[in-house]
């Protein structure tokens, strides 16, 4: 259990404080993570890494020479977002491009594939290489849906070397890719772990059984078995690992030598992993394995989990070579580096916002009714927050309702910042969008943040709706989750969010009623509130209903809004890859938009909100008897049924809380604070 915090929200930048504090002549921190404190040779490949906080020393301790050239840290089991991971990268940069290497996560995917397109956009060089050795989440002839866990230690550190020994950037990426091809994994877990803050652990084991096949964010395992001895635990391991051992050994010429990883997930500790380890090494000496130069320790944890994983990677000459050569990083030492002179530039300019675009008289007022609605938006996220960590919990990693509020309370902050500087509609839900998305990190944070921009984008900043130079809305990619979105393509695991498919743990789905719906549905007032869309009367409402309270008047500025809500929700598909019944925020975005656009031209825009507002609460509550078939939650859709997806339900509870006539609507953003 995680027992020593302040506040939880303040958990990952104060951990990464405290690292860089202890390892100060080694590390340097930047905006997002942290850099090696030592200069590297010009020219030289930089490899980025990154995920989220808790598995420590991923990421951060790995970063040195013969090792990454930075990592970018995320929030507790969140990915870092894209802006983060540019920054890094812009600080890492040695003028030779730049292999961004993460696990294969929906949010990595997103944000790593975003930063990507950012960085050749301002002309760097720069690849993508996900880690996918886990054998649990993923059939042996389709591995591109599996997950990063333990391997990704093994496959980017010869990344590394590869960088270190003076590779080029395709060569170098040609070997990363063949490490992972030849990289296998399994890990058992024996007591879940418990975020920051939290009073019970995501999963628990019963006593005298194992998880096998779970996950490195508190994902249970695949399946339960007796507890064996640590003897049968290391057979087992071996056994389902050397099951894959022609199709991974296939790319490095048949090969009989492996790196071994033994990895503890955070309680297991040293003597029990060596007890297993000698079980192990006498398993593949009897296979007529050669190990090279194993490494038995914590490398990638879980926080507090109890558990180990084996990692076994496949060796030919190059990739031995560059597994064996020296690295000198925080927390993993091999060989001697000669020292190097300390890095002298100036770090502090790799974060880079959007710049503030004026608008028009009519659009700036636009825009502080925006920052209302996002101020309700704020609020109905932190009144959720632990319904929407439970749902998260039963598949995935119960961080969804903290990711949330998190990004709704950056986004909120952002947009009343926008404001008082004189930003028209666009730039007010860029700067929200670009905050959401670095705050809130994860699959939300991208999803989210794309789809404030793209809304904005619609609006413009002036009066006749036009976009300001630059495209008013930002359409600066650093920071914004990307619309555009043109990685996060593969279905693969880009899906809807971090916890995919939820449902409360242990049949509690109940909690809180058919919650989604039941909030929504009430909202709305039925059709009673439409005589609000001529003006009259209006609430200034912070809502995103209401013609007079957010667009202005009259039936044309219905259809605006209309436009830009369906924009919006064509960024979130385009930039996750999900659709309707993969069980994600996209089972409740999309219906919500197809309803108002085809309630508006009778109803008019409040009571089409309302409407469609409904339809979107009753399209969350009905992911309840669907199996996600993306993201985290893919690989344990089966636990989710019988209760809605998070990220859908978190999408219905907004915008039933924005329908004009709703008791949690604002009344003015001069009236919130």
């Amino acid at each position: 259990m995680t027992v020593l915090t302040n506040d939880p929200r303040a958990f990952a930048d104060e951990a990464l404080a405290g690292f860089a504090a202890a390892h100060a002549e080694e590390i340097r921190t930047v905006h997002g993570g942290v850099v090696r404190a030592s200069a590297t040779p010009p020219g030289q490949v930089a490899v980025v890494i990154g995920g989220g906080t808790g598995h420590y020393p991923a990421f951060a301790g790995w970063v040195g020479p013969g090792f990454a050239h930075g990592a970018a840290c995320g929030h507790v089991f969140a990915s870092p977002s894209a802006s983060q991971i540019c920054s890094v990268a812009r600080a890492a940069d040695n003028g030779g491009g730049v292999i961004l290497g993460f696990g294969n996560y929906a949010g990595d995917i997103l944000h790593f594939g975003r930063a990507a397109e950012q960085l050749r956009a301002e002309g760097m060089d720069a690849r993508t290489l996900a880690v996918t050795d886990d054998i649990a989440s993923g059939p042996a002839d389709n591995t591109a849906p599996r997950r990063g866990i333990a391997g990704d230690f093994s496959v980017l550190r010869i990344v590394g070397a590869a960088a270190e020994a003076g590779l080029g950037i395709d060569a170098a990426v040609r070997a990363g890719r063949r490490a992972n091809a030849a990289t296998r994994s399994l890990g058992l877990a024996f007591g879940g772990c418990t975020l920051p803050g939290a009073d019970r652990p995501l999963f628990t084991v019963p006593a005298g059984r194992m998880s096998v096949g779970l996950g490195i964010h508190g994902e249970p395992g695949i399946a339960e078995l007796p507890l064996p001895t640590a003897d049968r635990a290391a057979d087992l391991l071996v056994d389902r690992i050397l099951a894959e051992r022609a199709v991974a050994a296939a790319g490095v010429g048949g090969s009989d030598r492996v790196a071994l990883l033994l990895n503890g997930l955070g309680a297991t500790k040293y003597e029990e992993l060596y007890v297993v380890h000698r079980r192990v090494a006498e398993r593949l000496a009897a296979e007529g394995l050669t190990v090279v130069a194993p490494v038995v320790g914590e490398q990638i944890t879980s926080l507090g989990m109890a558990g180990l994983s084996l990692t076994l990677t496949f060796l030919d000459d190059e990739l031995e070579a560059l597994w064996t050569a020296p690295a000198a990083t925080p927390a993993f030492r091999r060989g001697a580096i000669a020292s190097r002179p300390p890095r002298t530039d100036d770090l502090t300019t790799t974060h880079r916002m959007p710049p503030v675009v004026p608008g028009g008289p009519g659009s700036r007022a636009l825009g502080a009714r925006l920052a209302g609605a996002l101020l309700t938006v704020r609020d109905t996220v932190v009144t959720h927050e632990a319904l929407l960590g439970d749902l998260d919990a039963v598949a995935g990693d119960g961080d969804h309702g903290i990711g949330m509020r998190r990004g709704a309370e950056a986004a909120a902050a952002a947009a009343r910042e926008a404001v008082a500087l004189g930003a028209g509609a666009g730039t007010v839900l860029a700067h929200a969008g670009a905050a959401w998305s670095e705050r809130a990190g994860g699959t939300s944070g991208a999803l989210w943040g794309a789809a404030l921009t793209s809304f904005g984008a619609v609006l413009g900043d002036h009066d006749d709706g036009t976009a300001g130079r630059d495209g008013g809305t930002g359409g600066h990619r650093a920071g914004t989750a990307g619309h555009d979105g043109g990685t996060g393509g593969h279905r693969a695991g880009t899906a809807g969010h971090d916890g995919g498919t939820g449902g409360h743990r242990a049949g509690t789905a109940g909690h809180d009623g058919g919650t989604a719906r039941r909030h929504a549905g009430t909202a709305g007032h039925d059709d009673g509130t439409a005589g609000h869309d001529s003006g009259a009367g209006g609430r200034d409402s912070g809502t995103a209903g209401h013609d007079s309270g957010t667009a202005g008047h009259g039936a044309s500025d219905g259809a605006r809004l209309a436009r830009a809500v369906r924009a919006a929700v064509d960024a979130v598909l385009r930039i996750g890859g999900a659709r309707p019944g993969d069980k994600t925020l996209v089972d409740a975005a999309v219906p919500f938009a197809d309803r108002l656009e085809a309630a508006l031209p009778t109803a008019g825009f409040a009571a089409a909100w309302a409407q469609a507002a409904r339809a979107a609460g009753e399209a969350a509550e009905a992911t309840a008897a669907i199996t996600a078939r993306l993201g985290r939650a893919r690989t344990h859709g089966v636990r989710g049924l019988g209760s809605p997806d998070p990220g859908a339900v978190s999408f219905a509870l907004i915008v039933a809380a924005l329908t004009p006539g709703s008791p949690d609507a604002s009344n003015s953003p001069e009236e919130r604070h």
